[in-house]
């Protein structure tokens, strides 16, 4: 009986579309285990801003729901506190105090007035530091003998303290202060409504103008001087250059600039504090959360709480229609993500 050989197989080749699949699949792993390493490795930075962050704006929500221990205004008897509901939001919003309305000059009286005092100081303050910050920045990104130097100086009211700046500027629109000298005056700057709320805008748009101007300054740096020059070979005005060169290539540094200038404006607290201490109309909402800080911890959570919640509207409004988002992926978008 014989035995026929069976013929070796020869091993299989694969195919060119099996190998894009086992690399495909090879990616897919490493890409895996470097999100898994990735998320270990930011996971303690994850901890930390849920401490830091998440666990105080939670705890202030809880509490401006409570009750604040003291006289009730109705029967005038010691409460412990206790649940409240929305009241301590009624509180602000409708400004009631009780049954009845607030009386003139309490802090539940002055809570619209604080938020227009408020949104006042933002635009007018956000406008100039926008404008003289865009010309400070223009001038600085010109080639210049001492721009150095200028850049430098251009930094020192910036570096300099609000408190020591609202001291300053007390001192200076004081009833025997430089202003008056300078402008033949004898009043006292902050003794009066609009004197006063001027006096706080033009302390805030010197101190805050060279942070703009910097920030504006970066976006300017990164427009390839080939584009000016090809614009000027095509005969292109200067402000022809300006509207259709710079602004566009500008507008997301310029759009950031502006957003956190809008929230910082927004927290205004040091300046009209220490300048007026609130009076004339000058009582922001910062001021006003303080001040009820002394009265009650839950009702100043829940004005914390619309404070907040006003902030981070306007936040929302700026990066989703104003496109100002300043954590953007520096990635550029594939074709098909491209509207």
């Amino acid at each position: 009986m014989s035995t026929l050989a069976q013929p070796k197989r020869a091993p299989e080749t694969p195919s060119p579309k099996t190998k894009k699949v086992q690399k495909e699949v090879g990616q897919d792993r490493a890409a895996t285990s470097q999100g898994r390493w990735a998320f270990w490795l930011i996971s303690p930075a994850l901890v930390l801003l849920a401490v830091v962050i998440v666990y105080p704006v939670v705890n202030a929500i809880i509490m401006a729901f409570q009750k604040d221990q003291g006289l009730d205004p109705a029967t005038k008897l010691f409460v412990q506190g206790g649940p409240a509901g929305f009241d301590n939001f009624v509180h602000w919003l409708a400004q009631q105090c009780g049954p009845a309305a607030c009386a003139p000059g309490t802090l539940g009286s002055q809570f619209w007035s604080a938020v227009g005092t408020t949104f006042f100081f933002t635009v007018v303050t956000v406008v100039l530091e926008t404008v003289l910050g865009f010309w400070m920045a223009v001038i600085m990104a010109r080639t210049f003998r001492g721009r150095s130097a200028l850049r430098a100086a251009v930094l020192v009211p910036w570096a300099i303290p609000t408190a020591v700046t609202a001291k300053l500027w007390f001192f200076i629109f004081a009833f025997d202060g430089i202003a008056n000298k300078l402008f033949g005056t004898a009043i006292l700057w902050t003794g009066s409504e609009w004197p006063a709320r001027w006096a706080i805008i033009i302390s805030d748009v010197w101190k805050t103008t060279p942070f703009m101007a910097l920030l504006i300054l970066a976006g300017l740096q990164i427009i390839p001087a080939e584009v000016y020059e090809a614009a000027k070979v095509d005969g292109a005005s200067a402000w022809q250059r300006f509207t259709q060169i710079t602004l566009p290539l500008v507008k997301p540094a310029l759009m950031v600039a502006v957003l956190f200038r809008v929230l910082d404006a927004l927290r205004m607290y040091d300046l009209p504090a220490i300048m007026t201490q609130g009076s004339n109309n000058t009582t922001t909402l910062s001021i006003l959360v303080v001040e009820q800080i002394r009265q009650g911890f839950n009702s100043a959570a829940a004005l914390s709480t619309i404070t907040f919640l006003i902030i981070f509207l306007v936040a929302f409004i700026f990066v989703r229609f104003l496109g100002a988002n300043a954590v953007a992926s520096a990635t550029p978008k594939t074709k098909g993500q491209e509207k």
